[in-house]
């Protein structure tokens, strides 16, 4: 161990402060390592980068200096931050996260604020008479989150659209301890299940809906060298991985679902491998009318499916 980690009760919040970013920097680039820092300092101590500036002098108190020296143990092993601390940021929501579920991604958000977009003034017409209307007399948009890991994507997008029917999915036991506390904590109505999505034979009881959404497991075992090590030693690996021979997996058992659980006119929306996307958009084209959508890098990683009858 590092022997400065030991005199953190001795130092001022200004040398605390210093020795984080120097030993940081070893993993992170400086700004990472400064985002990193204020974070944790906010977190156990109250105080933000401006607060140490005016009073370098101050005294961390003996407690949160030893959580201190704790969380920077544990980042210089790589942990990442979002699991030192068991919270992470996701569409402007404090969600807990822990080594279950996946820390949600900026991508991600742009795949939630894709459905939201699109249904955000779509209200049901309980007195419809359009054959071709997504709604069924008296119901409500009803939306499923498959894989939903800490509950992210059913969660905001049910915050901004309080009409919805949502129900989200996971086979891990622990994903869903966590996703349910969080819908506890942000006061959202979530039907979660606990069912292992791959075995076809789950399927039968589950209902019909209009929206599937999913952010699956997509990148092949292979590419596992080229990620970071925060990433491979710590997220969960059956939520980031699939068999290298099997790389459409989920996508295909995504379209097969919505074959008999999307209504006529409903919608699949997935996140996709930026190098496998003509590959995931021949999955879903063979029954669906599909739509491929930009992220603000100009990267190729959304797809919509909609389920057009072929009369239509």
């Amino acid at each position: 161990m590092n022997r400065k980690l030991t005199k953190f009760a001795l130092m001022t919040n200004k040398e605390i402060y210093r020795d984080y970013l120097q030993q940081l920097r070893q993993l992170y680039s400086p700004n990472e390592a400064a985002l990193i820092t204020d974070w944790i300092f906010e977190k156990v101590t109250g105080l933000q980068r401006a607060d140490i500036i005016k009073n370098p002098g101050h005294d961390i108190h003996v407690e949160k200096a030893d959580l201190l020296k704790k969380c920077l143990i544990e980042l210089l092993q790589h942990k990442p931050v979002q699991y030192v601390l068991g919270e992470a940021w996701f569409y402007g929501m404090k969600l807990k996260v822990n080594e279950d579920v996946l820390i949600p991604r900026p991508e991600t958000e742009e795949l939630v604020q894709l459905v939201i977009t699109n249904w955000q003034l779509t209200e049901p017409n309980k007195n419809t008479t359009d054959k071709n209307s997504i709604y069924k007399e008296g119901s409500h948009l009803s939306m499923l989150d498959i894989g939903t890991g800490s509950g992210c994507i059913a969660i905001a997008v049910k915050k901004h659209l309080q009409h919805i029917s949502m129900s989200a999915i996971d086979v891990n036991a622990g994903a869903l301890s966590v996703a349910k506390e969080n819908a506890t904590t942000h006061k959202v109505d979530i039907q979660f299940l606990s069912l292992d999505f791959l075995n076809e034979n789950c399927w039968e009881n589950m209902a019909v809906f209009d929206v599937i959404i999913s952010n699956p497991p997509y990148i092949p075992i292979n590419e596992k060298e080229k990620l970071d090590r925060n990433v491979t030693h710590f997220e969960p690996h059956t939520a980031l991985f699939v068999p290298d021979n099997q790389p459409m997996l989920f996508y295909e058992k995504i379209a097969n679902f919505g074959k008999t659980h999307l209504n006529r006119n409903g919608k699949i929306y997935v996140e996709m491998h930026e190098d496998f996307v003509k590959e995931t958009v021949a999955v879903f084209e063979a029954f669906y009318n599909v739509a491929v959508k930009h992220d603000i890098f100009g990267k190729q990683r959304m797809l919509i499916a909609t389920n057009i009858p072929p009369s239509q």
